[in-house]
């Protein structure tokens, strides 16, 4: 029985052995790469072409030739002296966008058709004329004015391009011009700002670049910058109106604002619109603030995550249901939207209930939120929170520092 058994086992093992040899053989045999074509026919041009002309860019339009092989159209053109790009565009499309002009011109553009074979159709220039840039429209835009402790850009950016805003400032210590880390602009309003200097006059500068890599001229302005302080709270008092939040836990609207980063806090119960409303002394323009959501979760459960502030320059401001959506410079009884506010994600990019310990570090500095420029001289406040972080109707919040000036 033992001996019976071993030769099974053996043919058994020669068995499977052939087979997987089989295979191997088999699969060698078959190329890795599939064959995109063996057709080596050169494809046809495109016909009827037609331009429309773009800030920085040009749209062609075009009709494909009846080439069966025919797998994309390409284009190649100068953006800027030594500098080409390409742009692609599929067979099952009849437009290909070209971007990236360094300024407004007129320039050529050369458009093939490629084959599945990668063979190349006869070339077609086009001449597109590209009108002026974004990247240069929004730096000629840019309203330049003192800002506190500095100076603000504030302008549009009419097609929502992706703009690098780039600021500096003379160091008459170094005697040259410091630049700070660029803001990066995506939508259609610019509101940004370099601070840090003292109120005498300094010298700004601005330049802005895309992301192709074209840079504009530098504006230069020589400006005083505003006096910022940090306002005192203690000429701040609570003001409250009945349609404020109801306070849970004695967590009062009064710990606010009582210099400590340690609770007890403000803490509301149940309500649709978590409002706190408290008046900040003499009437102040304000240029920032501070908010310190609860430790140790800043990022989860009942910590604000969407905020509006109202503000009043009337000396007993009435009470008004606020709406639950507003723009700044929106008005509602004697109060004004002074500008909507997002807490922001975590640094570490994770979800904000797997914040770690660096993001934690990060919310727990007190986080600044900049105050549009327009926003009016008010003396009282009304902290209306939109969104928590665990979508509840209830809020709470550490402690809230405001800077401004009210002289």
């Amino acid at each position: 029985m033992k001996k019976i058994h071993l030769n099974y086992t053996g043919k058994l093992f020669t068995y499977m052995l052939y087979t997987l040899l089989l295979l191997w053989s088999c699969s060698k045999s078959e190329s890795p790469v599939d064959i995109v074509s063996t057709d080596t026919t050169k494809p046809g041009v495109v016909t009827d072409i037609k331009v429309e002309n773009l800030n920085g860019a040009a749209r062609i339009t075009y009709s494909l030739p009846k080439s069966t092989n025919l797998l994309y159209v390409q284009a190649r053109y100068p953006i800027r002296e030594g500098h080409y790009r390409e742009s692609k565009t599929s067979f099952y499309t009849d437009t290909i966008l070209v971007e990236g002009f360094s300024k407004a011109g007129t320039y050529e553009v050369v458009l093939n058709t490629v084959s599945r074979a990668n063979v190349k159709s006869d070339p077609v220039v086009v001449k597109v004329s590209p009108k002026t840039p974004n990247y240069i429209l929004v730096n000629e835009g840019l309203s330049i004015s003192a800002d506190f402790g500095g100076a603000s850009f504030v302008g549009e950016n009419p097609d929502a391009a992706p703009i690098g805003i780039h600021l500096l400032a003379f160091d008459s210590k170094s005697n040259s011009f410091v630049e700070k880390d660029p803001e990066y602009i995506h939508g259609k309003q610019i509101d940004v700002s370099i601070r840090g200097y003292e109120p005498q006059e300094n010298e700004f500068g601005v330049y802005t670049t895309d992301r192709f890599g074209n840079v504009s001229d530098t504006r230069f302005v020589k400006l005083t910058p505003l006096y910022e302080t940090l306002l005192d709270k203690n000429k701040f008092f609570t003001y409250q109106l009945p349609s404020d939040a109801p306070i849970g836990w004695g967590w009062e609207v009064k710990y606010l604002f009582d210099g400590s980063l340690n609770e007890p806090g403000w803490h509301t119960q149940g309500e649709p619109l978590t409002v706190a409303t408290f008046g900040i002394g003499p009437s102040a323009k304000i240029s920032r603030f501070v908010l310190w959501n609860r430790l140790p979760n800043m990022y989860a459960y009942q910590n604000p995550k969407s905020i509006t502030l109202w503000g009043s320059n009337v000396d007993q401001p009435k009470d008004v249901q606020l709406p639950r959506n507003s723009q700044p410079g929106d008005e509602a009884g004697d109060w004004v939207n002074m500008g909507n506010f997002i807490y922001p994600n975590p640094p570490s990019g994770l979800p904000g209930s797997q914040a770690n310990a660096a993001d934690n570090a990060f919310a727990a500095q007190g986080i600044n939120f900049k105050m549009p420029s327009s926003a009016p001289t008010v003396k009282y406040i009304r902290f209306l929170v939109n969104q928590t972080w665990g979508g509840l109707n209830y809020a709470n919040a550490i402690e809230l520092s405001f800077y401004g000036s009210n002289q």
